[in-house]
């Protein structure tokens, strides 16, 4: 122990040190001047701190082994406390695994925090739009904030030549993109500067999963063509596995964006990186300059509009962080009311274990001696609650991967990594600190001689014990009341947002994406093969028609354009509007049960060599033509600088369809035949008489339409109207059911906790209630007595959790629709069902009370 000091400096050290004691020094202050005395200095201080470190562990595994011990005996409480906290640790680990993986773990770029997306932003009414060509070319010509712009959109592809033909989502970007970004490939290159130049070669970039699913990992597709759309491109990279612009984003082709003859249509998005030195807001005031001299130059369009720069980070996860911070606040509330009752119990076994304390600090033992003792047993249950909530949160990892929408943001890199796993000891740790500091505190705090002198049942009715106790009750109470609001505002919102009307009849319909390649469909003859196609569909059984369009409710619309009415002064701020483009065939509005208002559907005589005719939607006509009738009017798309658009006349008025979202206000749009505005990309529906038994056999009859007109062209996307629908609230839906199982969770384990504090009350007070019954109270006053204690208590957790749900209402307003954020009928229903509840609780304990028998209570006394 004390290095190489022989046994005689040891014999003296010993006798120093016993003489020191007895001169009144401290047993450490005399062996450390004994060794001052005998030994060399540096060694001194090595030996007594080599010999307090053994001291210390050697009391710490005392104190495990001794907590082990006492857990041991205890199996019940033990394997409560452990349940109760595995609940809240595991669903708080599972939680911050989906914050991590979305918000927190930085993007695979380089420098991610230079990094914004520009976009147009109407000021007036806040609605977001893609830029035109002519927009991204001005920005890019006149831009002095970002080293580099790039543009690009979301394109389907069909992939065919080799194997099935495929449809899938890709990006079709500048050539700059990669650049930006910084991002090198994991195989081959990314594109040159002139790869975006007119009479460049068709080339593309394959994502890593595309290239493991559809090549096998082959490195020698660098080099090799592939068909896309009709069109051979070269392979030349394959981007890293993170390496996502979009969640369905599988490959990336080179766009040329030549200098177009007029504003619109609007389909990019811009990106840029900024300079360095350059600030996010001194690249925003340019960009508003930028906007207000495009204005200038080109009257008429972009009216209200400005550029818009966020940052790429808020561009990519800005809709889904309000969410999963709340989510991850609510979460953190079941670890509180875990933790809470987990100290509840410990304090009752603590009052039962006083004599135990008292005995010991007879024997010597001080009160910070049993206090770490106390902290030991607590920590152990922590650890053990972590450990089990390991692994109740890989399989809560597991669900949530399975719950979440196939929309939400960086899914993939969702998972237990080592910031979880520090995450979930800190709060391991951090829960047994909270739950066992109250009583670590309050052991021996009571006489000693009065815990030796009176009965175990008498001491521990302590009073301080029993009150912090209900005032774990009381918070317990009061968190489960804020997380039920939380959750019964989103549940009413969900409820009111599927009940929206989309504006369709979702019953009965099969859709369906189809896209032609355009090297070998022109219009005619694109138009062509859809015509066949819906002659051929109408022959099938049960087919009540089919039609195809450019878009499809909820959330699929895809190109908007500016327009212009005839008559309307070109000063004035209606004179050019910005509407959604639809093209459809004559059956579209009958195959989705879309309502005709006014005027007439198209039909066959609306083809290409036909007078131009447009169908408006109500929010069109009410903005343009109020009080009204808008059939005979005439519109154009484009702004003056397209004077030879021809004037489409209006043929008829059709109800709005929720295209932007069930929860989005209703847009402007603009019908057009597609035999006289051809496009490639087309959602075909097709409406049954019956109700759809199997989907898929309809969709194999369709399919095999199509092939029998063109055997590469793939059927992709089948869904039921019922499911778009479906799919579309797959992120109010997700949260919604993550916040109803923790407000659940929340209220079990808050019924635990009154019912464990009653049920212990009566336990302990079983002499009193005999006593009461012996001199003449009635069963019904004991029952009254027990459930007013548990209800007092609940309704001062009620009062708090009420003030504490109004001013957290706020956080949760972004996330309602149609529901206020302080909604009275919300709070009054939750507020009794809690009530309710607590009564329950009460119940049990209060009918145990009646049924105790004075004279065996007084007897066992």
């Amino acid at each position: 122990m004390l290095g190489d000091l022989d046994e005689d400096i040891r014999e003296h050290i010993a006798m120093e040190t016993q003489d020191n004691i007895e001169g009144g020094m401290s047993p450490e202050d005399a062996r450390y001047a004994a060794l001052r005395k005998f030994g060399n200095v540096t060694q001194v201080k090595e030996d007594t701190r080599a010999v307090w470190s053994m001291v210390w562990l050697e009391g710490l595994l005392q104190d495990v082994r001794y907590g082990l011990r006492m857990l041991y005996k205890d199996p019940g409480f033990t394997a409560a406390a452990i349940i109760a906290l595995a609940l809240g640790i595991g669903a708080n680990t599972a939680l911050f695994s989906v914050v991590n993986g979305v918000l927190l773990r930085p993007l695979p770029y380089r420098d991610p925090n230079g990094l914004a997306v520009i976009s147009l932003l109407n000021s007036k009414t806040r609605e977001v739009f893609p830029l035109c060509d002519a927009d991204f070319l001005d920005w890019r010509a006149q831009n002095q904030s970002f080293t580099a712009v790039t543009a690009f959109f979301h394109n389907r592809f069909n992939l065919t030549g080799s194997g099935r033909p495929e449809q899938m989502f890709g990006d079709m970007v500048t050539a700059d993109f990669f650049s930006i970004l910084d991002v090198p490939p994991v195989l081959g290159r990314t594109f040159l500067p002139n790869e975006d130049r007119r009479g460049s070669p068709n080339v593309a970039i394959l994502s890593y999963r595309l290239w493991q699913n559809r090549y096998g990992s082959n490195p020698n597709v660098i080099g090799q063509g592939i068909v896309l759309n009709g069109s051979t491109y070269t392979v030349i990279g394959v981007m890293p596995p993170r390496f996502l612009s979009s969640p369905e984003t599988q490959l990336w082709t080179n766009l040329v964006i030549d200098p177009p003859s007029r504003r619109g249509p609007y389909y990019l998005t811009g990106e840029g990186r900024l300079k360095p030195g350059v600030t996010l807001d001194q690249a925003r005031a340019e960009l508003a300059t930028i906007a207000q001299r495009i204005h200038q130059l080109n009257p008429g369009t972009n009216v209200n509009m400005t550029i818009r720069a966020v940052p790429l980070e808020e561009a990519i996860v800005g809709d889904v962080r309000p969410a999963l911070l709340v989510l991850l606040g609510a979460v953190a509330f079941v670890l509180l009311i875990a933790s809470a009752n987990v100290a509840n119990m410990i304090l009752a076994r603590a009052s039962v274990r006083e004599r135990e304390f008292a005995i010991r600090g007879a024997l010597g033992a001080s009160r910070a001696r049993l206090a770490v003792q106390l902290l030991t047993e607590s920590g152990l249950l922590a650890g053990l609650g972590g450990i089990f909530g390991l692994g109740l949160a890989w399989c809560g990892v597991q669900l949530l991967l399975d719950l979440a929408p196939a929309t939400l943001p960086r899914l993939e890199e969702v998972g237990l990594d080592g910031r979880v796993l520090a995450f979930t000891t800190v709060i391991s740790l951090a829960s047994g600190i909270l739950f066992g500091l109250g009583p670590a505190l309050g052991g021996g705090r009571n006489a000693m001689n009065n815990s030796l002198k009176e009965g175990g049942r008498s001491q521990a009715q302590s009073t301080r014990s029993n009150r912090a106790r209900r005032v774990l009750v009381v918070v317990e109470v009061a968190l489960s009341l804020v997380l039920l609001i939380g959750g019964g505002l989103m549940l009413k919102s969900f409820h009111r947002l599927q009940n929206v009307n989309p504006g369709v009849d979702v019953e009965n319909a099969l859709t369906m994406q189809i896209s032609l390649p355009e090297r070998q469909y022109d219009d005619s003859r694109s138009i062509a093969f859809y015509r066949r196609l819906l002659d051929k569909l109408q022959t099938l059984p049960a087919v009540d028609s089919a039609a195809v369009g450019m878009a499809l409710p909820p959330n699929l619309l895809d190109v908007n354009d500016n327009f212009m009415v005839e008559g309307q002064a070109e000063t004035s701020d209606r004179n050019l509007g910005l509407a959604d483009l639809v093209f459809v065939s004559p059956d579209y509005f009958r195959a989705l049960g879309v309502p005709v208002v006014k005027g007439r559907s198209f039909n066959d005589g609306d083809r290409a060599d036909a007078p131009k005719v447009a169908i408006i939607n109500q929010t069109l006509a009410k903005r343009y033509w109020p009080n009204q009738n808008p059939i005979g009017k005439r519109l154009k798309t484009g702004g003056p600088e397209r004077p030879k658009n021809p004037w489409m006349e209006i043929v008829g008025v059709v109800g709005d369809v929720k295209y932007s979202g069930l929860d989005a206000a209703p847009e402007m749009v603009l019908y057009e035949p597609y035999e006289q505005s051809a496009w490639l990309s087309m959602y075909l529906v097709v409406r049954t008489s019956s109700r759809l038994g199997d989907p898929g056999e309809l969709a194999s009859a369709v399919q095999n339409a199509v092939w029998s007109f063109d055997k590469d062209v793939p059927v992709a996307h089948v869904r039921t109207l019922e499911q778009l629908l479906s799919e579309s609230v797959e992120q109010p839906r997700f949260r919604t059911v993550l916040l109803e199982i923790f407000a659940f969770i929340a209220l079990s384990l808050a019924a635990v906790g009154i019912y464990g504090v009653l049920a212990y009350s009566v336990t302990q007070c079983r002499q009193e209630i005999g006593i009461r019954m012996a001199l003449g109270a009635r069963r019904s006053d004991v029952f009254a007595l027990v459930v007013g204690q548990g209800m007092v208590l609940a309704l001062i957790g009620l009062a708090i959790g009420l003030a504490g749900a109004f001013a957290l209402a706020r956080f949760l307003s972004s996330l309602l629709y149609s529901v206020r954020p302080t909604d009275p009928a919300t709070f009054a229903a939750v507020s009794l069902l809690l009530a309710a509840v607590a009564f329950l609780s009460c119940y049990i304990p209060a009918r145990r009370a009646m049924r105790v028998d004075p004279m065996v209570a007084l007897r066992y006394e």
